[in-house]
């Protein structure tokens, strides 16, 4: 549904986001479907469920979208059903990348503050039911914008590229569709990891000075709590996760309000045209670098994940000096 860009900036920008982050979501996919680095089940299938997404994303939006569209507009991709098809399935994924970000966070906020629901819903079946029952509306919802496109034109009776229906713009039940897709995409998201942090944060800091009244009353000296520092990284993660997502769906999200709000399109006139689409496609390429953050944020906030991949780097470094002397 986004107009491609042109210019060096993205030329470049959306190359290298797909060198780095097709490679680390692959790593970790693979590191953490082993099990081995310390986390719960529940928080490995969260984990590893975003991993295959944000990958997802690198394939689809990054790489045979962005880049294919950037530098060989006029491949077979292009051919009207396979563009219909690629627009469906790239808005899915993203879809689904934030969906499941706030799945995560729901799932660590019912952990720390719902302790009656803590040892129902943190599971791990509960986590596949969450998970799948996401990517699957994620998919339905997108689904429809499959009917939306038309070919552009025609050569040789093959059907080209796509543009919106005018149908799109004119039929109050595309319009109502239209406005679904831009509330449950970033606008509620958005909306909802920032309050289930406030309500995170909020919970964490009552219980650490309970901890630490019942601390003095029982011990008369303020030691370390390993209840709390056993939750430590657990937050730590929540709150690099979900407030990377924050920051970056932040200018996506403004921009979208603005849109709707000033009833801006891109025939405004030639200046309102030429700076909305650069504010739009600017929030759209932070949006896409949320799925190539991830796989960092888990490197550094958990020290095993760290080991494995420095563990894969050597392997593969060994291997490639052994190609190289043979």
């Amino acid at each position: 549904m986004h107009e491609l860009p042109k210019g060096l900036i993205f030329a470049i920008y959306y190359p290298v986001l797909a060198a780095i982050g097709l490679p680390a979501n692959l790593a970790v996919v693979a590191i953490l479907s082993q099990n081995s680095c310390g986390l719960s089940r529940c928080i490995t299938y969260y984990l590893v469920s975003m991993a295959v997404t944000d990958l997802l994303v690198m394939i689809t939006a990054v790489i045979l979208n962005r880049i294919v569209g950037i530098y060989s507009p006029s491949s077979f991709l292009s051919i009207t059903p396979v563009c219909s098809f690629r627009t469906a399935v790239n808005m899915a994924v993203i879809d689904n990348s934030a969906w499941l970000t706030i799945a995560f966070t729901f799932d660590r906020f019912v952990a720390i503050s719902c302790q009656n629901l803590k040892a129902t819903y943190c599971t791990k079946k509960v986590a596949a039911w969450v998970i799948g029952v996401v990517s699957t509306l994620c998919c339905m919802k997108n689904s429809f914008l499959y009917f939306v496109l038309e070919p552009r034109y025609e050569i040789n009776s093959i059907p080209w590229f796509c543009s919106i229906k005018e149908i799109y713009y004119t039929s109050s039940a595309w319009a109502a569709y239209d406005w679904i897709r831009s509330i449950l995409n970033p606008c509620l998201p958005f909306i909802l990891i920032l309050l289930l942090n406030v309500l995170t944060i909020r919970r964490i800091l009552s219980a650490n000075r309970a901890r630490r009244r019942l601390q003095l009353q029982s011990n008369g000296e303020n030691q370390c709590d390993p209840e709390v520092e056993k939750r430590r990284k657990s937050i730590i993660l929540l709150f690099s996760i979900s407030g990377t997502f924050i920051l970056l769906y932040l200018l996506f999200f403004l921009n979208i309000l603005y849109v709707r709000a000033a009833n801006i399109t891109y025939s405004s006139g030639s200046t309102s045209r030429y700076s909305m689409f650069y504010l739009e496609q600017t929030g759209y390429m932070l949006q896409l670098l949320s799925s190539c953050i991830n796989p960092f944020i888990y490197a550094v906030t958990q020290s095993k994940i760290r080991d494995e991949l420095k563990h894969g780097v050597r392997f593969a470094l060994n291997i490639l000096i052994n190609i190289f002397k043979y």
